[in-house]
């Protein structure tokens, strides 16, 4: 089994996990909300995405998001 690096991360931190789905790959990027042996589940704006432990290929931690534009 591949270095589960994630293992290392904190619940509330934000992150961009690339994890393999049916026919390549996709990115969670978020607030991270649970890690456990089984993977981790990220808040995105579209949701909670639940990624196993077998499918995550990359992560990293990601800075905060900018202010909201004014119009």
């Amino acid at each position: 089994m591949a270095a589960q690096f994630w293992r290392e991360w904190q619940v509330g931190e934000r992150v961009v996990v690339r994890y393999r789905v049916s026919g390549g790959y996709s990115d969670a990027l978020g607030e991270l909300t649970r890690i456990d042996a089984s993977g981790v589940e990220v808040s995105t704006r579209r949701g909670l995405v639940a990624v196993p432990a077998a499918d995550i290929v990359l992560g990293k931690h990601v800075p905060p998001p900018p202010p909201p534009r004014h119009r």
